[in-house]
Formats: structure tokens, sequence, C-alpha cells
């Protein structure tokens, strides 16, 4: 008897088990299980476990009490909090986005025109958005001191005046700063890269051919850029408004929800109720209502997307 047949007579594992496709699927398998684990015990577990919290009355020392919707029905009829803190949240997301986007696609063509020094412009475009949100809250609060800051000091010394505004002391002007805030850190960030990715992958035979047919530089932009950036403008609007509707830090930093509730946000009406109040049942059905308000809006914007986003290899 040869060795082989010798070695495969002594190896008690069916044909199946012994085949080159199921070791490397084994190996696969094994590859995948530290993701796997961590989908299981940090997102999928906690949100079963939010599940079942949303139906009962837990406040972190006493056990959990089931009391079936009643958390839900407090949430439509009588939180005086919750109907404020998702307009200003729909208020901040439809301002911030269209602007970060605008802004951003703007900054994307600047530094695709290969102009000299476009690495270092890169660099310091970038570089608001690797600021941690707590210094840049920090920063902002400086800046628009309202005695001291040096936006109040140029707007007294333009106009002559006294009168500034109040910005995060202010109810009528602490969105605005907040807003602004936002735009310093998103129109330089990862949109911003996306956008200039986007840019360099639009075929050059395309331009080309417009400027044959006597296209000029904003005819190209509207016939030929838009239509070949769409799908990019498409997935930075989904995560734009994902991202502005989770708005937390800025304003628990810079505003604590303030001044009068002027900036108390979704999320920080979650935390609040979460880490304040110990309402962990509460603060679990505010966020599995948030949780289907992000995938409504979120399927929303895939429907619409049929009718406008152009896809290069597409065949209609």
């Amino acid at each position: 008897m040869s060795t082989n047949a010798m070695t495969e007579s002594r190896d008690w594992r069916p044909r199946w088990a012994r085949s080159l496709r199921f070791r490397e699927a084994i190996a696969g398998y094994l590859l995948l299980l530290p993701w796997l684990l961590g989908l299981a015990l940090f997102i999928v577990g906690p949100m079963v476990t939010s599940g079942y919290l949303s139906l009962t009355r837990y406040d972190m020392v006493n056990p959990a009490r089931f009391v079936g919707l009643k958390n839900f029905i407090t949430m439509f009829t009588t939180d005086r909090l919750f109907w404020p803190s998702m307009m200003l949240t729909f208020k901040y997301a439809a301002i911030l986005v269209p602007f970060a986007l605008f802004g951003s696609l703007m900054a994307a063509i600047l530094l695709n025109q290969g102009l000299q020094g476009t690495t270092i412009f890169r660099t310091l475009y970038f570089l608001p958005h690797l600021t941690p949100i707590v210094a840049a809250a920090v920063l902002w609060g400086w800046i628009f001191n309202p005695d001291v800051g040096p936006v109040n000091q140029m707007i007294r010394t333009i106009t002559n005046s006294a009168d500034a505004p109040g910005w995060f002391r202010d109810p009528q002007w602490a969105m605005t700063g907040l807003i602004i805030m936002a735009m310093w850190g998103a129109i330089g960030g990862n949109t911003m890269l996306i956008f200039l990715a986007g840019l360099q992958g639009v075929p050059q035979e395309l331009y080309e051919a417009a400027a044959i047919d006597g296209a000029g530089t904003l005819a190209k932009f509207r016939h030929v850029t838009l239509p070949m950036l769409t799908p990019t403008i498409f997935f930075n609007m989904v995560l734009g408004i994902i991202g502005a509707l989770k708005v937390f830090a800025a304003a628990f930093v810079a505003t604590q929800g303030g001044p009068a509730y002027a900036t108390w946000f979704y999320a920080l009406h979650i935390y609040t109720n979460a880490f304040k109040y110990f309402d962990m049942g509460y603060a679990s059905a505010l966020a599995w209502i948030f949780f289907f308000i992000m995938l409504f809006f979120t399927y929303i914007q895939f429907s619409a997307s049929r009718r406008w986003v152009f896809y290069a290899g597409e065949v209609n």
C-alpha cells in the first residue's frame, strides 16, 4: 500500500471535509470570527437589549419592570422636550447638510485644479476635521465669546457699534454658532476627500468631447461634472444626513443644550434621560424611535435616487 493511501485510510474525516474548498471556508470563517464577535457583542446584543428595555421601566438600581408601550405613549403625549428636540435636530440637518455638501464640493474642485502647493492646502483643509470635538468646542467658544471673542470684536469694529451677537449665550444665535462650527470641520473633511476622488474619476475624454462641441467651463460643470458626480453626491448626502441627525458632542460641550433649550437636540435628549435621570427604559424607547427615523430617511433617499443618480456603467 502506498504512503498516500495509508495516510488517507488513517484520516477519519469524510472526503468533503478533506477538500480544499472546505479548508478555505473554515479559514475564511476563522478570519471573520473577530468581526462576528464584535458585531454580536457590541451591535446586535445592545440593540436586542435596548429593544427589551424600551418596554420596561428601568433605573439601573431596581430590576426592570415591564410596562409595555407606556414609554412610547409618554414620549408622544407628555414629554415636553420630545417634539422640540426633534424639530431642532431636523432644522440643524436641513441647514448644515446642503451648505456642507456645497462647500466640500467647491473645496474639492479647487484642490483638483493641480495648482502649486495643492498637497499643503489639502493638509490644511483636513486639519479641522482631525481636531477633537471637545477642543473645537473650546476653541469656538473663545472665538464666539460675546465680550472678548475676535468675531464680535471684528463686528464691532466694522459696524462701529457696541451691539454684537451673543452666540452660544443667546437662544437666537446658539444654533447658528453650532452650524458654523460644524461647517468648519465638515467642509475640509471626509466629504471633501470623497468629492475629490469622484472628480478624479471623471473621464477626461468627456471634457474633451464637450470642448469640441463648444462647451465652456460652466457648461462642462453642468453637463459633465455634475452628472458623473451624482453617485458621489448621493453617498455624501446619505452620510451627511445621518451624521447631522446624530449631532450630540458639539451641543453637549459648547452649550449643554441651552440656552433656554435652543440647542436641545434629540441625541442630547436621549443622553440626558439615560445618564442624568437614569431612566434607561425611556431612553431606549427614544433611541428606537430615532433608529426608525434615520431608517425612514435613508429609505426615502435611496428610493428617490433612482430619478437623479447616474451610474456610468448602467444600461437604461
